[in-house]
């Protein structure tokens, strides 16, 4: 861990569900680094803080993805206050974008937002998220759009997020990036992989040109939508993906939960 990110005992001063979240967040971006899916520092995750306060955690501004740990996140208000004593500030863009999500949405209790390549790539085209790949089929069905309104600065615009996002946990900023939503790290790690996944798979098949990719009809595509179990996924997402990600992590990239 860099020497700039040691903190106060954060862990002895906060309640053993806060604990855990703030281990989750930070294992979060670590992941995120592996996967070489950061924008150095730039880009966004937080985590609801357990409790009716409606505080929430995001990283502190500065700092590298895989340099995240437990003690270094920034807890703030759904004003952009700062809530608990750091050394740290945050993000004015992620403020915005993620305030307006964990104020709509109670089950929204993690969000992720990045700003990969082959993600901004596919928020660029006109067709948006194609169905290429069974990956995409399964995850077309629960994406939103949003149109780009600029570096995200203005509080005004969390309003259009949240209704453009609606009830769905996946959602392309069109010209910007990627967004997903969770009940928890694992689920919105899990949206966010196969999203990412789905946009590399269509930037690879498109360098054939339109004309020269299969579409599959819509019958085809119902039936892979109706094959998609949230709760099957869920599952998936917090009994076996999560603890796998986090031996992952435990062998290449320890240190996420001081």
């Amino acid at each position: 861990m860099a020497d700039d990110m040691k903190t106060l005992d954060v862990r002895n001063s906060v309640s053993a569900e806060e604990w855990k979240a703030r281990v989750d967040l930070a294992a979060m971006y670590r992941l995120v680094a592996l996967n070489g899916w950061d924008d150095m520092i730039f880009t966004h995750i937080s985590h609801r803080v357990p409790g009716p306060d409606h505080h929430f955690l995001i990283n502190p501004y500065g700092f590298f993805f895989e340099e995240m740990t437990a003690s270094s996140l920034v807890k703030v208000d759904l004003e952009g206050n700062i809530v608990q004593e750091t050394e740290y500030f945050i993000n004015p863009a992620g403020f915005t974008i993620h305030s307006a999500v964990h104020a709509a949405r109670e089950d929204a209790q993690v969000v992720m937002h990045l700003h990969t390549d082959d993600g901004v790539a596919v928020s660029a085209q006109k067709d948006g998220l194609m169905a290429l790949s069974q990956t995409a089929m399964l995850v077309r069905h629960d994406l939103a759009y949003h149109d780009y309104e600029g570096v995200a600065l203005d509080h005004d615009e969390r309003q259009r997020i949240v209704a453009d996002l609606g009830e769905r946990n996946n959602l392309l900023l069109k010209n910007h990036g990627t967004l997903t939503v969770g009940g928890s790290a694992a689920e919105c790690f899990l949206r966010m992989f196969f999203l990412e996944r789905a946009c590399s798979m269509q930037v690879r098949a498109l360098t054939a040109g339109r004309e020269n990719v299969i579409v599959p009809n819509d019958d085809v595509q119902a039936v892979v939508k109706g094959q998609s179990n949230p709760e099957g996924t869920k599952t998936l997402a917090n009994k076996l993906a999560w603890p796998g990600l986090l031996r992952r992590l435990d062998r290449e990239l320890p240190g996420y939960d001081a």
